[in-house]
C-alpha cells in the first residue's frame, strides 16, 4: 500500500476517533489510529493538517447540522465566558475557533494576566464552581482553570500579559491561533 493511502486511511480513522469518542488530541489520535489499523510504522502518520482536512470531513458527512449547531452553541458560550473575563485579555483558541468542534468539545481561552491571583478571587466572588490546576506547553507550567458550565466545560489556561506579544499569532495554514472577543463574535455573525 502506497504511504499516501497509508496515511489517509489513519487521518479518517483517526478523525472518526475524535468525532465519535472525544476527549483526545491529533497526536494520541493517530497514532491509536495507526494501532487499530495494524499500520503502526511512524513514519507513515498524517500530519495535524491532515487529520483536520479528515475531521472536517467526516464531520460534513456524518454529523452535519448537529456539528453546525454544536459549534454555534459553544461560540456563544465562548462569547458569554470572554464578556465575563474581558479585564483578563481573553482569547478564544481550539477547536471552537478553527470550526471543528463537535459533541464533546471544549471550549479553551486563554487569558493574559499578570495575576493568576486576581482570576482565582473573581471566580469565587460570582460564584462559579471550577477545579485548579496547570496546563504544560513549551517546557512551562501555567496555571490552569476548568469551570462547570453544564452546557459545555470551559477550559481557562493563564499566561504572563507580556507573553502574547511573543506567540505565534498564524498557525501553519494561515489561520489565526486564537480570537478576542470581537473576532469570535464576528464568527457567529458570519
Amino acid at each position: 500500500m502506497k504511504s499516501s493511502d497509508t496515511r489517509r486511511r489513519i487521518a479518517h480513522e483517526a478523525a472518526r476517533m475524535i468525532a465519535e469518542d472525544g476527549g483526545m488530541d491529533y497526536g494520541f489520535a493517530k497514532r491509536k489510529a495507526a494501532r487499530q489499523l495494524g499500520m503502526p510504522d511512524s513514519r507513515n502518520l498524517p500530519d495535524n493538517r491532515e487529520i483536520e482536512e479528515a475531521l472536517r470531513s467526516y464531520q460534513a458527512l456524518y454529523q452535519g447540522q448537529e456539528q453546525l449547531d454544536r459549534l454555534s452553541l459553544l461560540r456563544k458560550i465562548a462569547v458569554e465566558y470572554m464578556e465575563l473575563l474581558e479585564d483578563f485579555d481573553p482569547h478564544l483558541t481550539g477547536p471552537v475557533l478553527n470550526g471543528t468542534a463537535g459533541r464533546h468539545s471544549d471550549i479553551d481561552l486563554q487569558l493574559f494576566t499578570d495575576s493568576s491571583k486576581e482570576l482565582e478571587f473573581f471566580l469565587m466572588n460570582r460564584r462559579l464552581a471550577y477545579r485548579q490546576g496547570e496546563a504544560r506547553g513549551e517546557g512551562q507550567a501555567y496555571p490552569h482553570f476548568s469551570l462547570e458550565d453544564p452546557r459545555a466545560a470551559v477550559e481557562l489556561t493563564i499566561y504572563p500579559a507580556t507573553e502574547l506579544r511573543h506567540m505565534r499569532r498564524l498557525q501553519a495554514d494561515g489561520t489565526p491561533r486564537r480570537a478576542r472577543l470581537e473576532q469570535v463574535r464576528a464568527l457567529l455573525q458570519g
